[in-house]
């Protein structure tokens, strides 16, 4: 809600009561924010020296309660009006930070004469330094509005009186409670903290969790309470246990993990002096220090505090499902059945899976992954019971290395990769309650790890399975729109199970030091062999773990239209179905990284140079595996779609070598001759820009005689405009003009791609035109990112193997205007650019250039090029 019109700033000549009256409600305010400034002073100094969260939670409630009375006095509203505090302010627990949530309650057949004192009274909240969110409603309005509103009727079940009448609070209460429908609200609750976790993908083991939102956050916990208290069950653990929902020892450990995240949020607050709920990378190496925790001989002060913070939101979650199935049941109690018995160990109970000895696992261990291989195999179980839950979790020690010698151990486990349905869900649940970790040692060391990368979002774990769960999705009917032709791909696959192997331990090996793929094959070809998977699955297996980051290397940094390139690859897969396997594992491995990784620019990488592949290893020649006829044909047809003449493209193609055609897809070559073929002899500068068709973005073309630092004004252009390049062709014609395509993006989002085309061609062609002098890159601020996991620049100039190039690779920080300081060195060392190859993992760029140049064959001045290359790279 805007705020109100500060009384102070509304100031009349209505004559001299009035003003008497201003100055004293000036120098109220003037006492009540000192007030406030020194009382929060005093609670953050009792803070530091004592560390009790819940007094600081209190004391700032009480604080605030003790400010608004007098607040309430000195304005007189009439004594039917109450002030209520609701929300977390309501239940007492106010944050440094926190927006303070007050209701003026008014008795229903109140009409708007209050309307003035109530708005003076809101503006002098503010006037006082308070971010409050207020509403003002009858007792009528309340109780509709939060039958309307699961959010609101929420925040009045923490309603609490502040000042004014007591009567109409009273009157409120009453009747909000009369209204209320415990198992509604439950159902209600239940679906908003479904849609929670689907905002935060169903994780809490992101980067930079939201310690108040994420799963295994403090929502968690509220959310237990709200329904217990809407039911009648109870508004503390303490209580919650007396009503035999929770044990007395989950009860005191749902203490622990609340006093942790009210720790975390109330130091999150103090840092960044406002309400911050993220555990941003800003912020986590101060938080760990603020919360005493220091640095060990391997990891960060932050990677620590991380850790902790994980298993800590583990438990929540596990919490967290235990109470709302047993709240579920306690509210509404299903008719009594009998339950269906499922084999020797276990049998249903409302739709759950459910132990009939709860000391089954303890008894007999291998019933552990029985539950869950049963939960896959059964459609109609929607989980499990508390008390199998809680017997899994007693259990999880019996895990041991007898227990993974096991033959039948070791197939039961096997099997769980081999089902039609429930992958993801089982291994998801075997990874929360530890079971997975202690089946597969080498995994749990990976369980909460950070990845300090620029592209990664989740710990090494949560990466393994959302990648597990990318691969699945290639199975699924309802996803096949979104990858087609992996579904087509994994559809012909035999035995896909194999992928769900290699996926998990793609990156197990992580944090070990040396590098992860080649350790991790040595894990996986272990796997195989203890379970029995045959010679020829396991070397694929293997093949997959050892060269799941060589398909995007090779796609994203090496010309894909050089014949060595698709070549060598297709000598190393050796076979179509090596092949298939590491196309569909590569593109799940990227989109499991995160969401900005992903493009549909570089999945088309990865398409072609997996088609030019498959051409060859399927008997084609190299020139029919790069398509070069077949692409030639398309252009043509295209052409003929747009009622070009038969022939008509051949003057102007006559004048582009092999080298062109295979770099652009027949689309591109289509949409360059229809510009072009009347006049391959243009006197001024061509530009044309459209809406990228494949994915977002803009593609540019320029086509202009040839000149000398050309690339280098190119891209601060395009600097200048606020793009980043995400791709660049670089072509030369064999009549000495150039012909360059870009691929731009706003990394800003707010540049309308459309409505920026006219513009670009209009002022590029004005400054290809004119050949004013480059300026220098431009600047701009730094993503959180890389100013946390800064980058060591890398350059490495060498000779092709024919010795007619040299081959540029760079790695560095991405960030405003770098590629622009690249092409400026270059430009200055008379150093041509023929292909430029550029690849951005989130925050971090892998760009490769084909260049020449006198300067490079000679030592002294190629060392001079490469220090300034690494100097125009630094952050």
């Amino acid at each position: 809600m805007t705020a109100p019109v500060k009384l102070l700033d509304a100031c009349t000549d209505s004559g001299a009561p009035e003003i008497q009256e201003q100055d004293i409600t000036r120098a109220l305010v003037t006492r009540l924010r000192k007030i406030l400034q020194e009382g929060q002073t005093a609670l953050r100094a009792a803070y530091e020296a004592k560390g009790n969260a819940a007094a600081m939670l209190r004391g700032r409630s009480a604080m605030v309660d003790g400010v608004l009375r007098e607040i309430w006095r000195h304005f007189s509203l009439p004594g039917s009006l109450a002030l209520v505090a609701v929300g977390g302010y309501g239940r007492g627990s106010l944050y440094p930070a926190s927006d303070v949530d007050i209701l003026l309650l008014l008795p229903d057949g109140v009409d708007g004469k209050h309307d003035a004192s109530i708005e003076q009274t809101v503006g002098v909240l503010w006037d006082i330094g308070l971010d409050v969110g207020h509403s003002v409603r009858s007792v009528a309005e309340c109780i509709e509005e939060a039958e309307r509103d699961i959010t609101v009727q929420t925040s009045l079940l923490e309603a609490r009186l502040i000042a004014g009448s007591r009567k109409t609070f009273s009157t409120f209460n009453a009747k909000l409670r009369a209204h209320l429908n415990p198992l509604a609200f439950f159902k209600a609750k239940l679906l908003e903290h479904e849609e929670r976790y689907a905002r935060h993908n169903d994780t809490p083991y992101s980067l930079e969790p939201n310690c108040k939102e994420s799963p295994g956050g403090l929502r968690d916990l509220q959310v237990i309470l709200w329904i217990s208290r809407a039911a009648g069950l109870g508004g503390s653990w303490r209580e919650l246990a007396k009503n035999e929902l929770i044990t007395q020892g989950e009860a005191r450990q749902l203490q622990r993990v609340e006093a942790f995240l009210c720790h975390v949020r109330i130091r999150l607050h103090l840092l960044a002096k406002r309400r911050e709920e993220k555990l941003m990378f800003d912020h986590q190496e101060a938080l760990a220090k603020a919360l005493g925790i220091q640095r060990s001989e391997a990891k960060r002060a932050s990677e620590l505090l991380m850790q902790r913070y994980y298993r800590n939101a583990k438990h929540v979650t596990q919490l967290n499902t235990i109470l709302l199935q047993n709240l579920g049941e306690r509210i509404s109690p299903a008719t009594p059945r009998v339950p269906i018995v499922i084999g020797e160990h276990f049998q249903t109970d409302r739709d759950m899976l459910d132990v009939r000895d709860e000391n089954i696992f303890e008894l007999h261990p291998p019933a552990i992954l029985e539950s869950f291989l049963i939960l896959q195999q059964r459609s109609e179980l929607k989980g499990m019971t508390a008390r199998t839950l809680r017997a899994l979790w007693r259990a999880r020690g019996r895990i041991d290395a007898k227990f993974r010698r096991d033959p039948a151990n070791r197939m039961l486990f096997l099997s769980l990769f081999q089902q039609k349905r429930g992958l993801v869900h089982e291994f998801r649940r075997m990874n929360q309650y530890d079971i997975l970790g202690h089946y597969l040692p080498a995994f749990g060391k990976i369980v909460g790890q950070m990845q300090h990368d620029l592209f990664h979002v989740y710990t090494v774990d949560q990466h393994i399975l959302q990648v597990m769960r990318n691969v699945r999705r290639y199975t699924m009917l309802e996803f096949t729109h979104e990858y087609p032709l992996c579904s087509r791909l994994i559809a012909g696959f035999e035995r896909h199970w194999l992928l769900y192997v290699a996926a998990l331990f793609h990156d197990i090996a992580k944090g070990r030091g040396g590098d992860h793929s080649k350790l991790g094959m040595v894990d996986a070809r272990r796997f195989c062999a203890e379970h029995g998977i045959s010679a020829e699955d396991t070397d694929l297996v293997v093949f997959l773990v050892e060269h799941h980051l060589t398909l995007s290397s090779i796609a994203q940094k090496q010309d894909l239209a050089d014949l060595d390139v698709i070549r060598g690859f297709a000598d190393l897969v050796k076979t179509e179905r090596r092949l298939i396997a590491l196309y569909l594992l590569t593109v799940a491995d990227i989109r499991g990284t995160s969401p900005k990784v992903w493009n549909a620019w570089k999945g088309k990488l990865l398409e072609d140079l997996y088609a030019a592949t498959r051409r060859l290893l399927s008997g084609a020649t190299p020139q029919q595996a790069l398509g070069l006829a077949g692409r030639q044909e398309e252009a043509r047809g295209i052409l003929r779609f747009h009622g070009l003449r038969p022939g008509i493209e051949e003057a102007f193609w006559e004048q582009l070598d092999t080298a062109y055609f295979m770099r652009h897809d027949a689309e591109e070559i289509a949409w360059h001759t229809r510009i072009l073929y009347h006049r391959p002899d243009a006197a001024e500068p061509v530009v044309k820009a459209r809406v990228n068709q494949v994915g977002e973005g803009l593609q540019v073309m320029v086509y202009v005689v040839d000149q000398a630092e050309l690339f280098a004004r190119l891209c601060g252009f395009f600097s200048r405009l606020g793009y980043s390049i995400a791709d660049a062709k670089i072509h030369t014609t064999r009549h000495g003009y150039a012909l360059d395509s870009f691929i731009l993006l706003d990394p800003s989002h707010q540049l309308p791609y459309r409505d920026m085309t006219a513009l670009l061609e209009h002022d590029l062609i004005e400054r290809l035109k004119t050949r004013p002098p480059l300026e220098p890159p431009t600047t701009g601020r730094l993503s959180r990112q890389v100013r946390h996991f800064p980058i060591t620049p890398e350059v490495s100039i060498r000779p092709d193997e024919k010795g007619q190039y040299h081959i540029m690779s760079i790695v560095a920080a991405d960030r405003p205007g770098l590629l622009h300081s690249i092409a400026l060195v270059l430009s200055r060392h008379d150093v041509d650019l023929h292909t430029a190859k550029i690849a951005t993992l989130g925050e971090r760029v892998e760009d490769t250039f084909l260049i020449s140049g006198k300067e490079l064959a000679k030592t002294a001045t190629l060392v001079r090029l490469e220090q300034e290359l690494l100097d125009a790279m630094q952050v």
